[in-house]
């Protein structure tokens, strides 16, 4: 891979992650003080997400892997979302704004997976040469928290301009696509069934009693999970903490550290506790949340945000480590776009759908809530998944590392 191609990558992934780091971390913030949200209406813009991540499967296993080279529909995407997040940036109530947000996130989602397919077919070990490259992206989201902090947005009622913000990011990363070195539809003539899109011929690995332990577990806890990317920012500044979205930022980091730890993590503990501590984790964060504040617990909350390297990568990235692992050759693809559905997708869609509701019954008057009512909810769901999880769970690797012993194809 040349210089050139390397820079061009690597500026890719810092703006395909910003642009959804500039915007995604305040919205709940800019919902309830800009248009007025309830907690249910601003969980429903959250779970566009969710929407968005069970539609893009489709949308790339249909048409980009099969009749458009994947750099050109990554720049039509991020051009047309230029022009829906600056329409959402001027909606005035929320229905406006939602109808403009689903759409985006209906053709942003798929941009996630189409930068991974452009960086991975300039490469020749993945393995090494990927990761300095995604770790852009990772310092992408955490400039945009801390230029919102920098710039002081949330504090004096600007946050509208984080869209504005978004739409000329989108718009650059649109135009600097096309720039991008060609990758072809790897699919082109072929049959593809939404089997193949899905993931179902991976469904044979239920089979499996850890995997089928390991898939409920990974869609259950993404249930407490929705409630920190919703309303963990609103909760920030409705304490008092200052320059919140930067103060966010620090999860970034920890994530970055515990991803360069975990090879000997995984060593040293292997996947079992692994996974569990990563489930443990979001039930201290939230424990932390509720009885942290913005004075003598301030220590709580900075705690309840650094912890997020455990919670996200023990179990989200461990997770794909052991599915891919479980699945073998044949079924690699299919499994880790079953698990992604099914997290990303289902669990977080029920997540956001329940979060809305017990926000909102706990609201105390026009801006306050019992968060620590709130907090220990999530808390207590992520505490009984974990406990189901030891219980059930055995960590069996398959014997000849194949994964192909008892899975039976699945099609539809």
């Amino acid at each position: 891979m040349t210089t050139t191609t390397r820079i061009k990558l690597s500026t890719m992934m810092f703006l395909e992650f910003f642009i959804w780091g500039i915007w995604f971390v305040t919205m709940g913030t800019y919902l309830v003080k800009n248009l007025h949200a309830t907690g249910v209406q601003n969980a429903t813009a959250y779970a566009t997400q969710a929407l968005g991540a069970i539609i893009a499967p489709t949308f790339i296993g249909l048409i980009a892997d099969k009749y458009f080279s994947a750099q050109k529909v990554l720049a039509v995407l991020h051009i047309i979302g230029a022009i829906l997040m600056y329409c959402a940036s001027k909606a005035t109530d929320f229905s406006n704004f939602y109808i403009f947000l689903l759409l985006y996130m209906l053709i942003y989602m798929p941009t996630l997976a189409l930068v991974n397919t452009v960086s991975f077919k300039q490469m020749l070990n993945p393995n090494k040469e990927f990761p300095l490259v995604r770790v852009f992206g990772t310092i992408g989201w955490i400039i945009a928290g801390l230029l919102i902090g920098w710039l002081g947005w949330e504090q004096s009622g600007s946050l509208v301009l984080t869209f504005t913000t978004a739409a000329v990011a989108s718009l650059i990363l649109g135009l600097l696509a096309f720039s991008l070195p060609d990758t072809p539809p790897a699919k082109r003539g072929q049959k593809i069934s939404l089997g193949d899109v899905f993931g179902l011929e991976a469904l044979g690995l239920l089979k499996k009693r850890s995997f089928l332990v390991f898939f409920l577990a990974s869609l259950s806890i993404c249930i407490p999970l929705a409630f920190y990317y919703n309303f963990t920012n609103p909760f920030l500044n409705e304490i008092g903490v200052k320059k919140a979205a930067a103060i966010q930022s620090i999860a970034q980091f920890s994530e970055l550290a515990f991803m360069i730890a975990m090879p000997f993590l995984l060593i040293k503990f292997g996947i079992k506790k692994i996974l569990a501590m990563g489930m443990l984790g979001w039930g201290v964060r939230y424990i932390l949340f509720a009885f942290g504040n913005a004075e003598a617990g301030y220590w709580m909350l900075l705690g309840g945000i650094i912890v997020h390297g455990i919670c996200y990568d023990f179990f989200f990235v461990a997770g794909q480590i052991y599915t891919d692992n479980l699945a073998g050759e044949h079924y690699k693809n299919a499994a880790q776009s079953l698990i992604t559905l099914a997290t990303y997708g289902v669990g977080m869609f029920i997540g956001y759908t329940v979060s809305g509701p017990i926000v909102d019954h706990y609201q105390t008057s026009a801006s306050i809530h019992n968060w620590q009512n709130i907090w220990l909810i999530p808390a207590g769901i992520a505490v009984v998944v974990l406990i189901l999880f030891l219980l059930l769970f055995k960590d069996k690797a398959p014997a000849n590392n194949s994964g192909t012993d008892s899975i039976a194809p699945i099609s539809a």
